[in-house]
């Protein structure tokens, strides 16, 4: 069992997020939430764990390079604008990120990130930055 270690950590199941170990697991991603510890303001979203991107072919060779590596998920805190803006102006300390499912595809993600958000209700609401 690890314990937190700051408040700008990842959790998964109330424990610190081994994003390593889950993509060594076959996980690709996940659905997160994350709390603005101010206001009590979320923002439901998704992110993967690994970025892959397609390289020109060596000198002489045929077939494109694919280069897998691990995602700068450690330091993310979502795509919101909104996120960012206060991110910027209080410090991650002010934030609380959750992973609320882990994903082994990244179609599985999507439908899971949009299932959290219907479910609560994220655009009907002022409770989220979700826009």
């Amino acid at each position: 069992m690890t314990h937190l270690t700051s408040t700008t950590d990842w959790t998964y199941e109330g424990e610190l997020f081994n994003g390593t170990q889950a993509i060594e697991d076959g996980y690709v991603g996940f659905v997160y939430l994350i709390t603005d510890l101010s206001n009590g303001i979320k923002y439901v979203g998704k992110k993967t764990l690994i970025s892959k991107r397609r390289l020109p072919p060596l000198k002489g060779k045929k077939r494109k390079r694919v280069v897998i590596k691990e995602s700068d998920w450690p330091t993310y805190y979502g795509s919101s604008e909104e996120v960012k803006d206060i991110l910027e102006e209080r410090g991650a300390e002010n934030f609380k990120r959750e992973v609320l499912h882990l994903c082994k595809s990244k179609g599985e993600m999507s439908y899971l990130e949009v299932v959290e958000q219907i479910e609560r209700k994220v655009l009907l609401t002022n409770d989220y930055y979700n826009g």
